[in-house]
């Protein structure tokens, strides 16, 4: 184990960026909710407006209970379900062709990393700079 390395600003940091792509996301789906709903509409996600909204909910609110260190493993767990969940419904590559598959591609695998990270993230904890660290 690197003692030197400094685990607590690197969880810090962590929580931070991965959950920066689900604030700011989930708050442009908030702002523009009509877009949303057609979006997922056009998607294909089950009862759009419901999708929409469980979409702003886990994103915002996940996000920011992230960002906070609050409820850090069983949030990270959730949200990396969703985001695998997420990939088949709006990343679906396979039913596109030439650059727009390609580019669904990308979106569909980046899901999957992301989940990855949420998964460490899980695994090692918030960290020292986190509400999970202030409630114990």
């Amino acid at each position: 184990m690197n003692t030197s390395f400094p685990r607590d600003q690197a969880l810090f940091a962590s929580r931070i960026l991965l959950a920066s792509l689900f604030v700011l996301m989930g708050w442009s789906k908030l702002t523009g909710f009509e877009g949303t709903v057609g979006y997922m509409a056009s998607t294909g996600a089950p009862v759009p407006t419901i999708s929409a909204v469980i979409a702003i909910v886990t994103e915002l609110g996940i996000g920011l209970a992230l960002v906070a260190g609050f409820l850090t493993t069983p949030l990270s767990i959730l949200l990396a379900v969703y985001t695998i969940v997420t990939a088949f419904i709006g990343h679906h590559y396979w039913t596109f062709t030439g650059m727009v598959r390609y580019d669904m591609w990308i979106h569909f695998y980046k899901n999957f990393s992301i989940a990855g990270g949420l998964l460490a993230l899980a695994s090692a904890g918030a960290g020292r700079f986190s509400l999970d660290a202030r409630r114990k």
